[in-house]
C-alpha cells in the first residue's frame, strides 16, 4: 500500500506537494542530510523511500530500536563497495534515530559533515532533546503533521481500491450469450454510472469512522482496514465490522514524550485561563489515554498555589484531598473526582501574587550574595552570644498595642519589596 511515487503520497503538501521545499530539493538533486520529525504513521519512512527512489541513490535502512554500531559500520562498508566505481550517492536511513545513544549518533558526524553520505533520520520524539546538538546542526529538519481526516480518507480510498477494484462501466459484461438483460433501460444507465472513485462495498461514513478513529495515522487506519477485509471478504462493511475490527480509539500519548508535556501544558494553560470546558478535555485526554491519575492531582495541587494562592485558599486543601482520594479508590472511580477538582479550579479566583513575589526572592538569592542575618533576630541562647548582641534590641511584638517598628530583612535589603 506505500506510495511509489509522489503522485501517491498524500498529505505532507507543505513538504511535498508541487513546488514544496522538499520535493523541490528532492528534483534538484540537492537533498541535504535531514531529520522528519513527526508522529506515527504520517509517512516518514514512505518519504525516506521516495526521496532514495527518486534520487536513484543506494538506499539502505536501519533501525534504532534493534540495531546497533557495529551494523551501522556493515552497512556503511557494503555502501563504500557497492558504489566504489559509480557515483551514485547513498542514503541511509535510520529509523527512531533518537534511540541511539550519543556515541552512536556521534559515529554519523564525519560521513555527514564530508557528505561521504545523505543521512536521512526519522524520529517520533522531538530532535532539539533527542538528537545530538553536533548532528543536529548538520541536518535539516522536516516536520511532518497528523494527518487530516480528508487525507485520511484519500488513503483508505487508495488501498480498498487496490484490494477491491471499484465498479467500472468496462467490468460489466458484455457477452450477449452470457449477460443477463438488464429489466429497464434506467437498470443499465445506474450499473454503468457507478461511481468509479467510491470503492466497492464500503460507504463514506465507515471510511470517515476509520479515520477518525485512528487519529491521523495512517498506519492505525490501514490496519483496521486490513482486519476489517479479513472479517468481511466479500460484499457491504458494516460499522458493527469496524467496531468489531478495533475497540477502543488510537491515542496519540507517550507518558515520557513530548505529547505527555503538551497535554499537561493545555491542561494547566487551560485552569489558568479559566476555561473548564478546555479543562475537561485535556483531562480527559489524559485519562482516557492512561495516564496516572496521581500524577494529574499532584500537577493540579500545584497549580492551587500557583495560579490560584491567597485568591482561594480553599483551592489547595480541595487538590490535596483528590490526590489523598485517588489514592484511595484508584481509576477509573477518581475520574470523576479528578473532573471535580479541575472544575474547580478553572472557575476560582486567581491571584499569582505569592508566585511572582517567591520568584523574585529566588533571582534576589541567585544574583547577590547571602547577606547576613541582623543581630536582633538571632537567638542568644548562650551568654557569649548575648555579650556580642544577639537579640539586643529585639521588640517581642506581643508586647505592644499596636504595630511595632522593626526591620527583618538585612540591612542591605531594606526597601525592598518582592510583591511589587
Amino acid at each position: 500500500m506505500r506510495p511509489q511515487t509522489f503522485g501517491d503520497f498524500y498529505g505532507q503538501e507543505d513538504l511535498v506537494g508541487p513546488g514544496a521545499v522538499l520535493r523541490t530539493l528532492v528534483q534538484h538533486q540537492q537533498i541535504p542530510s535531514l531529520i522528519l520529525w513527526g508522529p506515527p504513521g504520517t509517512g516518514k519512512t514512505t518519504l525516506a523511500r521516495l526521496i532514495a527512489r527518486t534520487m536513484d541513490a543506494y538506499f539502505r535502512e536501519l533501525s534504532a530500536v534493534s540495531q546497533g554500531l557495529g551494523d551501522v559500520k556493515k552497512v556503511l562498508e557494503e555502501a563504500h563497495q557497492a558504489v566504489k566505481y559509480s557515483r551514485q550517492r547513498i542514503i541511509v536511513f535510520v529509523d527512531e534515530v533518537h534511540r541511539f545513544n550519543k556515541t552512536q549518533q556521534d559515529f554519523f558526524l564525519p560521513f555527514v559533515e564530508k557528505g561521504t553520505i545523505t543521512l536521512i533520520g526519522a524520529t517520533t520524539e522531538n530532535p532539539s532533546f533527542k538528537v545530538n546538538g553536533a548532528l543536529l546542526s548538520r541536518c535539516r529538519v522536516f516536520v511532518l503533521h497528523k494527518l487530516e481526516e480528508s487525507v485520511m480518507i484519500n488513503i483508505l480510498k487508495r488501498a480498498l481500491d487496490l484490494k477491491r477494484p471499484p465498479v467500472t462501466a468496462a467490468a460489466l459484461p458484455t457477452d450477449s450469450t452470457t449477460a443477463t438483460p438488464p429489466t429497464s433501460p434506467s437498470s443499465t444507465a445506474a450499473a454503468v454510472a457507478a461511481p468509479v472513485d467510491q470503492p466497492a462495498g464500503v460507504d463514506g461514513s465507515i471510511l470517515k469512522h476509520i479515520a477518525v478513529l485512528s487519529d491521523g495515522d495512517a498506519r492505525t487506519a490501514l490496519n483496521v482496514m486490513d482486519m476489517v477485509l479479513n472479517l468481511r471478504p466479500t460484499g457491504p462493511i458494516t460499522m458493527d465490522d469496524v467496531k468489531a475490527a478495533v475497540q477502543k480509539s488510537h491515542l496519540a500519548y507517550d507518558q515520557t514524550g513530548e505529547e505527555h508535556y503538551n497535554i499537561i501544558s493545555a491542561f494547566h494553560k487551560s485552569i489558568r485561563g479559566s476555561d473548564a470546558n478546555a479543562t475537561l478535555y485535556w483531562l480527559g485526554r489524559m485519562l482516557e489515554a492512561g495516564e496516572d491519575p496521581l500524577y494529574v492531582a499532584r500537577r493540579m495541587i500545584r497549580v492551587a498555589s500557583e495560579d490560584i494562592g491567597l485568591a482561594d485558599n480553599q483551592a489547595l486543601p480541595l487538590a490535596v484531598s483528590t490526590y489523598q482520594s485517588c489514592q484511595f479508590i484508584g481509576m477509573p472511580e477518581c475520574d470523576c473526582i479528578l473532573a471535580h477538582c479541575a472544575v474547580y479550579l478553572a472557575r476560582a479566583s486567581k491571584s499569582v501574587e505569592t508566585y511572582k513575589a517567591y520568584k523574585e526572592v529566588k533571582k534576589t538569592i541567585a544574583e547577590e550574595r547571602a547577606w547576613p542575618v541582623p543581630l536582633h533576630l538571632r537567638n542568644a541562647p548562650t551568654r557569649l552570644m548575648k555579650d556580642i548582641g544577639y537579640g539586643h534590641g529585639y521588640k517581642y511584638n506581643p508586647d505592644y498595642d499596636g504595630p511595632t517598628e522593626q526591620d527583618y530583612l538585612p540591612a542591605e535589603l531594606r526597601g525592598r519589596d518582592f510583591f511589587s
